[in-house]
């Protein structure tokens, strides 16, 4: 059955709907002035047309990993392409802000039923020896997926209106479904029951956790906002508790962690989550605030680091297959670090553009040695019956380390501002003319502001470091499905 499968198609239509909802993950970083100013809301009502997709994304994700592996990958796959399609259309039609805000929970729940699924394909349809390839082309798309965003949503705002960052995925929508369909193979199913409790803890926990984060600075950090952090903290160690506690079929394996890569890759994906996430807030707000940039002109500082991460990631994926991951991922980890803290020293009111550009084009190689040494890595010891449930547990942590980066530094920023003597009342940090005397002051926070990214990114090399060479075929895995009770 194997032979019959077609590995390449099936990967290039699951990697189609991969790309366009990582696109949508920071695509709308550009367009919230547009969207302020079109449907005349404030600053934090705009900021929930984000929060609300990553809250959407982040909560679901363990549980339809879980899903994919009971009902079908590409079944599961199917749905959410088709809910998130739906959706973009919902959103590009939105007539105020609250109905934006709605559309955009749909559209990440069909992302959440998306996202688990395409790499539990990649994991049962390659083989081991081959796999790294493969991630190398998941890779390269997951990489340039979330820094082609905000080049993507400047083009669109400034040329078609903000409504076109959502209905441009209608088409892209329904090629991929038709693709995904065509070449996307029905893969066998695992009867188990339900974990419901396991479905009820992580979800409650996950949520609490993250709206305490996203909405920290909305609410002042208040005693509600510690509230809902605490019992989000609390959920989900009940939620740990009940799952080694559950000997039948639990929603999160917990067998998975006893393989030392793939607890060494969570760790890592999630710095790298936080910091991709983190550092293209300053960035922009310095291009449009300080360099007067149009959308378009901000965005297209991204470009160096977009082509070098897409030519370089499917090479980078051919050598995860032939050399330690150790060696890839922690000089890219280090690479990225050191080009953030380098453009954080050149980012300043006056500096040539050229010098922007420099350590811009350093983060587009750093990209490519992360991501799929990374993905390759953490799934490669896994059993097959493993794949959802290794693919969503992967997932949830680099959507959770986005979240956690856009919560921290939304704070930073804002005490960083204080700091230096810059009003904060939202009208320049939302692309108004900025006066000259603040310019100084708001430039130097927003320089400040991205050293955080790169010393969480100083984590994942630490993490990436700690490697063990990946099971080759023929070897005996470390985690044994039966023994350790590693339920799919």
């Amino acid at each position: 059955m194997q032979t019959e499968i077609k590995q390449w198609p099936a990967l290039w239509a699951l990697c189609l709907g991969f790309f366009m909802i990582l696109v949508d993950s920071t695509i709308v970083a550009v367009a919230n002035p547009a969207i302020m100013e079109d449907l005349q809301t404030d600053i934090n009502s705009v900021v929930w047309v984000t929060s609300a997709y990553l809250l959407a994304y982040a909560v679901p994700l363990l549980v339809t990993g879980r899903l994919g592996d009971r009902f079908g990958p590409k079944n599961l796959y199917l749905i959410g392409l088709t809910l998130f399609t739906a959706s973009s259309l919902w959103c590009g039609l939105s007539g105020n802000i609250e109905m934006l805000i709605v559309a955009r929970v749909f559209q990440g729940f069909g992302a959440a039923l998306m996202t688990p699924q395409t790499m539990a394909v990649i994991t049962r349809i390659f083989p081991p020896d081959k796999r790294g390839t493969a991630m190398g082309l998941w890779g390269a798309v997951a990489g340039v997926a979330t820094l082609v965003g905000p080049l993507a949503g400047g083009v669109l705002v400034d040329g078609l209106g903000w409504q076109w960052i959502f209905i441009v995925n209608v088409p892209v929508g329904i090629i991929a479904f038709f693709a995904a369909w065509r070449f996307v193979p029905s893969l066998e199913t695992h009867q188990h029951r339900f974990d419901i409790p396991g479905v009820i803890l992580s979800a409650a926990g996950m949520f609490f956790l993250v709206f305490g984060l996203q909405e920290g600075n909305t609410y002042d950090w208040s005693g509600l906002v510690w509230l809902s952090i605490v019992a989000g903290l609390i959920l989900l160690a009940v939620f740990i508790w009940y799952q080694s506690w559950n000997k039948n079929e639990p929603l999160l394996p917990l067998g998975l962690f006893k393989d030392r890569n793939f607890s060494l890759a969570n760790i890592a994906i999630t710095s790298m989550g936080f910091s991709i996430t983190a550092m293209v807030v300053p960035l922009m707000f310095y291009a449009q605030a300080v360099r007067g940039l149009s959308p378009t002109g901000s965005a297209l500082l991204m470009v160096p680091m977009a082509v070098l991460t897409g030519a370089l990631a499917p090479n980078v994926g051919k050598l995860v297959d032939r050399v330690h991951p150790r060696y890839i991922a922690a000089p890219g980890f280090l690479m990225l670090s050191i080009s953030l803290g380098w453009l954080a020293l050149v980012m300043q009111p006056d500096v040539a553009i050229w010098e922007l550009l420099l350590p811009i084009a350093l983060m587009g190689v750093a990209n490519a040695f992360i991501w799929s040494p990374l993905a390759a890595t953490a799934t490669r010891n896994l059993p097959m019956n493993a794949a959802g449930a290794g693919s969503g547990v992967y997932n949830t942590t680099r959507q959770v380390g986005a979240v956690l980066g856009s919560a921290g530094i939304g704070a930073l920023i804002t005490s960083r501002l204080t700091a230096n003597g810059v009003p904060t009342g939202g009208e320049h940090e939302a692309g108004g003319a900025m006066p000259s005397f603040i310019v100084d002051g708001f430039s130097t926070s927003m320089a400040q502001a991205v050293l955080l990214p790169a010393g969480v990114l100083l984590i994942g090399f630490v993490a990436s470091l700690c490697f063990s060479r990946p099971i080759r075929e023929g070897d005996k895995p470390p985690v044994d499905a039966e023994h350790q009770r590693v339920q799919a």
